[in-house]
């Protein structure tokens, strides 16, 4: 069971996503606007369903503003398929997004993906390429220094950090990533592999290769 904050200015998709949630057993609390999001609000949220075009505060500011007071998964759920849009909400701190309109079954997988990944435990830590992970905590480090990334960021680094020498489709990094092989935007994947280098390089570290016309590779030491 898991607790997910859905935040949607549709009134009769809430319900919708409510009863399909709850079907998984999941307890669902609804709000229909971005700015009704507080600070308790993400003291409890397992997971959190954002809109995007919302009257006042949109999703993205929503997001952005959300992302410094909860590290769990934050889902986008938009009308707006656009790559500029979609790239947006991953640079403001999102993980994944579904298209309306979505299948509920999807909707479902992609969330209970996102929990599983969320809630698996782990027992030691792994340096590859002078980053550690802590995989029980999910968290990667640079010596003492913690790597602040996003759970689909991290998802997605330590899995080619795991399998450093292989390379791997971005295909393959969403679905090994998330557990759910479907209908996953590349461009996502483009986008948290944008944002990872770049806080690597912060730390004057370029772990990550392009292998181009295949995907993506983490360099074998």
């Amino acid at each position: 069971m898991a607790h997910i904050l859905a935040v949607d200015d549709d009134r009769d998709l809430c319900d919708l996503l409510r009863t399909a949630l709850e079907r998984d057993g999941h307890v669902v609390t609804v709000l229909y606007s971005g700015a009704a999001v507080t600070e308790q609000h993400c003291a409890w949220a397992d997971c959190i369903l954002l809109d995007v075009m919302m009257p006042g505060e949109d999703g993205f500011a929503t997001c952005r503003r959300l992302r410094a007071l909860a590290d769990c998964p934050i889902l986008f759920l938009t009308a707006r398929t656009g790559e500029e849009d979609v790239l947006r909400g991953l640079g403001v701190g999102g993980d994944d997004y579904l298209t309306k309109p979505f299948r509920l079954a999807e909707l479902r997988a992609r969330v209970n993906a996102h929990l599983r990944r969320q809630n698996r435990t782990s027992r030691h830590r792994v340096c590859r390429g002078g980053v550690t992970f802590d995989l029980q905590a999910e968290q990667a480090f640079v010596g003492e220094t913690p790597l602040h990334l996003t759970r689909a960021e991290y998802a997605i680094c330590e899995y080619l950090a795991l399998h450093a020498g292989r390379t791997f489709s971005k295909e393959q990094l969403y679905e090994a990533a998330f557990g759910f092989d479907g209908t996953a935007d590349t461009s996502a994947v483009t986008e948290h592999v944008k944002n990872i280098r770049s806080k690597l390089r912060g730390c004057a570290l370029q772990p990550i290769e392009t292998v181009w016309g295949i995907g993506y590779r983490w360099k074998n030491e």
